[in-house]
């Protein structure tokens, strides 16, 4: 099947998105869009922007990779030091934007952020290839690095201290569960008169949608 065949045989892609596409639960509809970029081979399409809150008010963002999503919420993981994880600790809310612009896609999520149990870090961190594990032992994010040699340097002196065995779990590093409460999908649409929908959570964990002006 041809990359435009797949394209044209997904449902609101080319003749609009509405209520009756989209699935009750919005986790749901999620994974459903998410395996729709990944069947039509959309360049990296876990990536994602991640936005906190400073301690100022001012708000930040950074591209992050989802690891894993279930009915408990959205997972990436990073690490639990440096600016992005004090912004957190601080202001435990965060928005995720995933963009695929190959499907004229975008899906917007905000919720409560909380870490995922050291365990479920420590099976994720097990999969990482070796150079990644170093990585994150030998980086000192956020801070000042004098050139990239000391960076290389402290990877080289890592490896060296774990050298003939596996490189653990870092105890500055460590998994985010973003818990969603609104979800917002949005379909391209020509001349700009795009489909938007809104799911926001209510009291009894259940969803409302409504259709949004784009």
């Amino acid at each position: 099947m041809s990359w435009i065949t797949r394209l044209a045989s997904l449902p609101g892609l080319f003749f609009g998105l509405d209520t009756d596409d989209l699935d009750p639960d919005p986790i749901r509809q999620f994974q459903r869009w998410m395996r729709a970029a990944r069947w039509t081979r959309c360049f990296w399409p876990t990536s994602f922007c991640l936005s906190t809150v400073g301690v100022d008010g001012r708000p930040a963002g950074r591209m992050m990779l989802l690891k894993g999503v279930d009915d408990r919420g959205f997972v990436f993981y990073t690490h639990t030091v440096g600016r992005k994880a004090d912004e957190l600790a601080r202001t435990p809310y965060a928005a995720m934007t995933f963009h695929w612009v190959e499907l004229l896609r975008q899906v917007r999520i905000e919720g409560r952020v909380a870490q995922v149990s050291r365990e479920e870090a420590e099976a994720y961190f097990a999969t990482r290839a070796r150079l990644a594990r170093v990585g994150a032992w030998a980086s000192r994010q956020s801070q000042p690095l004098s050139g990239r040699a000391e960076f290389l340097r402290r990877c080289r002196e890592v490896e060296e201290r774990f050298r003939g065995r596996d490189v653990p779990l870092p105890p500055h590093w460590g998994g985010y569960r973003v818990a969603p409460d609104v979800l917002e999908f949005w379909q391209g649409r020509p001349g700009r008169l795009h489909d938007r929908f809104r799911y926001s959570r209510l009291a009894d964990g259940g969803w409302t949608l409504e259709r949004l002006y784009p």
